[in-house]
């Protein structure tokens, strides 16, 4: 657990303010076939610069998450997991805060949605809907992979690990990571042997 107390005031702060301009709290569904429940709901901050250095200060004082560079040399350094989310990343930016209304806004929401997954109300159908609503409420609404109506259709019909396979496809799914956090589902040809 991060001891919030030992970083100085100055780090602490600069590194508060860069995230209010360029970091960005989000959760994430991604489809799961796999499970009986048909949604994984992951939360993700983030932070992406073309320079790594600062991440880095990022990540040292925060004692954990990863880095990676996408193609186009954007650096992200990102923390996923929930535990670390709790311990390191949410005490702290409550003890340095943000400056604009939307990020404070934005990580009082992330606050809540982190624990509303700590005590597993994530796993019911009841708990997604909660997710929803407040993520409804988080970066202006922001860019959505699945839309609120097509979460809550899958409780419907959610897709099995049992299920039949459509006839000459099959599925190929694909981790992405950050604020791409979700499953790309592509349908490709099967063998000619395999086809029924």
């Amino acid at each position: 657990m991060l001891d919030v107390a030992t970083i100085p005031d100055d780090i602490g702060y600069y590194l508060a303010g860069f995230t209010d301009g360029e970091g960005s709290f989000n959760v994430s569904f991604r489809p799961r076939s796999d499970y009986v429940f048909p949604w994984k709901v992951s939360l993700c901050f983030n932070v992406s610069q073309r320079e790594r250095a600062i991440l880095e200060v990022l990540q040292t004082h925060l004692a954990c998450g990863t880095m990676r560079q996408r193609a186009d040399g954007v650096w992200y350094y990102e923390v996923n997991n929930l535990v670390d989310l709790i311990q390191n990343v949410i005490p702290f930016f409550k003890r340095f805060g943000f400056l604009s209304n939307k990020k404070r806004r934005d990580f009082a929401k992330f606050v809540e949605l982190a624990s509303l997954l700590q005590t597993g109300r994530h796993l019911t159908q009841e708990g997604v809907v909660e997710v929803l609503r407040i993520r409804l409420e988080m970066n202006d609404g922001g860019k959505r992979r699945y839309l609120d109506d097509d979460i809550l259709k899958r409780f419907e019909n959610p897709q099995r690990p049992y299920a039949r396979r459509p006839r000459n496809r099959a599925m190929i799914w694909s981790d992405l990571h950050g604020d791409m956090q979700s499953t790309a589902e592509m349908v490709v040809p099967l063998p000619f042997n395999e086809q029924e």
